[in-house]
């Protein structure tokens, strides 16, 4: 359970500069507008049901976005020379920490179909105090999500830079009024940034180290979406659902809805079938089993079988 100061925004992302019409995702049409492949992957997935209470739908109103919306936004997308995920670790990392973070970044290649780029650590004695706070219950240090936005992430912005996310063990807080985030990102300024602080130990046991991982991958892919333009879903328990506390957000799958992959297809131009080979291999070698049993049925479907 968690304690509030007010209702509190567990994947966050923030709408900078964002200015798009959406229809309702319930749109009849919608089924029309999915490409008829991905057409193929809707009997694998469960219809979002209501809400429970203090879930994400249960407190932010959200109309949702299919794919035929997506594509009608103009959303941002890699194109030209920005094509290059880049991933910035700030801050200290041990061993096992830091092989979450490239575990991650690999995986982040594969689920989007872009390259992706480790970048030098910086130290985090580059946030300054005005930019720390100590939460005034619990005790945590934490660091000013905006500020590693705007301050350290956009001035050091790659030119071939799809998207610069930064990857920290502190615990984050976007500003007055909030208790933490998970992560935030920016839907237009190509920047982002995350923390494995609350994700556990990956120390403690194999089944810790899958866990903190499955959660490392969830978050970047999830706020990555948003960098790219994607909404919260709400038609299926898809990857891109809002979650608004940490039993929600485990509940989520890893897998994207066929709305939402669809809107990766377009975005990035990824090859689905070819995604679904490389996500199946890495889940094996870090042993998510219902993940990869997942994306097996998928690729599956995808091919007719």
């Amino acid at each position: 359970m968690f304690h509030r100061i007010m209702p509190m925004l567990i994947v966050c992302f923030t709408c900078q500069g964002m200015h798009m019409s959406l229809a309702s995702a319930a749109d009849p049409e919608s089924k029309l507008m999915l490409p008829s492949k991905f057409r193929k992957l809707v009997p694998l997935h469960t219809k979002l049901g209501k809400p429970g209470p203090g879930d994400w739908l249960d407190q932010h109103h959200e109309p949702g976005q299919t794919f035929r919306q997506y594509v009608r936004g103009r959303p941002v997308k890699p194109e030209g020379k920005r094509r290059v995920i880049y991933v910035q670790p700030l801050g200290e990392f041990s061993r096992t920490q830091q092989r979450i973070i490239e575990r991650t970044a690999e995986f982040m290649g594969a689920y989007f179909d872009l390259p992706v780029k480790v970048r030098e650590r910086l130290p985090l004695k580059i946030i300054p105090k005005k930019a720390r706070r100590t939460h005034p219950t619990w005790g945590d240090k934490q660091i000013l999500t905006t500020y590693v936005l705007n301050e350290v992430l956009r001035p050091r912005l790659p030119k071939d830079a799809c998207a610069l996310i930064a990857f920290t063990t502190s615990d984050l807080w976007p500003g007055r009024g909030w208790n933490f985030v998970f992560g935030q990102a920016l839907l237009r300024g190509r920047v982002g940034v995350w923390s494995i602080y609350r994700n556990g130990d990956p120390d403690e046991s194999d089944e810790s180290y899958r866990l903190c991982l499955r959660r490392t991958l969830k978050t970047a892919t999830h706020e990555t979406g948003h960098m790219f333009s994607m909404m919260h879903c709400t038609l299926y328990e898809c990857n891109m659902c809002g979650s608004n506390h940490r039993a929600e957000s485990d509940r989520r799958p890893l897998a994207l809805c066929p709305h939402c992959l669809a809107k990766i297809r377009y975005a990035t131009g990824a090859n689905p079938e070819k995604r679904f080979e490389k996500l199946i291999a890495l889940c094996k070698t870090d042993g998510l089993k219902p993940e990869q049993a997942f994306y097996e049925k998928s690729l599956a479907a995808m091919r007719g079988k």
